[in-house]
């Protein structure tokens, strides 16, 4: 059994995706809905869809996806953590159509300026109360920014948190040493897990191999563990680099020497005790 712990969807003719435009990312320039995702992910049993802009409409429009699709089980959604009425709006989504699967809450931190964004207090007071709504938070940050996810996790050990693309690793560089350093740090804390996704898009698109992405799963695998491990795609945009099926794949490749009970952990087990998918 396969669980896509990340994936995404979107439709240009209800909003653009303006990160997106440039030629390079000509191959995703279009929309897919669940139907795409279900021809691609087959074998995958549950999945979750993860927002792709900061704006308060796209969330209702992905639960309610979830309560019509059988294959997502899970949204990530968005909504402003800054904001004083934080609880308000996490209770608003939750009274939506589909409300009962948001498990999760997403901002684009690798977008913002300050590398220390996620140490801010207002920041802190938002990411409090997504835990105590019961959710987790994704942290989509990039290398330099893991200093501060590091000191947010510490600072919240009753939140859950999530490392999206394993911090995004500078794979097609082949840097190492680094990165590693920062992510292990951040394993440290019992209350994040990790997702192997969005490696392939962050080698060199056009020539990677899986011996490209092994030095980076192997750190991965030691700080976290596969427990604190999940698989996820990264659907649509692994297509800039990989299809669907050339990552599972690859992910079933760096696995192969686990046992299977830690593979089933890698491929299932862990998302679907953080996001909750059997209730």
């Amino acid at each position: 059994m396969i669980v896509d712990a990340h994936h995404h969807l979107w439709d240009l003719s209800v909003r653009d995706q303006d990160w997106i435009t440039d030629p390079p990312m000509g191959v995703i320039r279009r929309s897919f809905d669940v139907s795409d995702l279900a021809s691609a992910a087959e074998g995958v049993s549950a999945s979750v869809l993860v927002q792709t802009v900061c704006v308060p409409e796209e969330t209702p429009e992905f639960l309610a996806v979830a309560a019509d699709s059988p294959l997502v089980g899970a949204v990530v959604g968005w909504t402003d953590l800054t904001s004083p009425a934080i609880g308000d709006a996490l209770a608003g989504l939750r009274s939506e159509r589909g409300g009962e699967w948001l498990r999760g809450i997403r901002h684009q931190v690798q977008g913002e300026a300050d590398p220390e964004w996620l140490c801010r207090r207002d920041v802190w007071r938002g990411l409090a109360q997504v835990g105590a709504a019961g959710l987790v938070y994704e942290l989509l940050t990039l290398p330099h920014q893991l200093p501060a996810a590091r000191r947010t996790v510490a600072a919240l050990p009753n939140v859950q948190f999530v490392l999206d693309h394993c911090s995004k690793p500078p794979i097609a560089s082949g840097a190492v040493d680094e990165w590693a350093e920062l992510v292990r740090s951040l394993a440290e804390h019992e209350n994040v897990t990790c997702k192997l996704s969005g490696l392939v898009t962050e080698a060199d698109w056009a020539s990677w191999k899986v011996d490209d992405l092994r030095p980076y799963f192997e750190v991965v695998l030691d700080a976290f563990g596969p427990s604190r491990l999940m698989f996820g795609s990264d659907w649509p945009v692994c297509l800039l680099a990989a299809s669907y099926g050339e990552v599972v794949d690859a992910a079933s490749t760096l696995t192969a020497e686990l046992s299977a009970a830690e593979r089933d952990e890698i491929f299932s087990g862990t998302a679907t005790r953080v996001y909750g998918l059997n209730s």
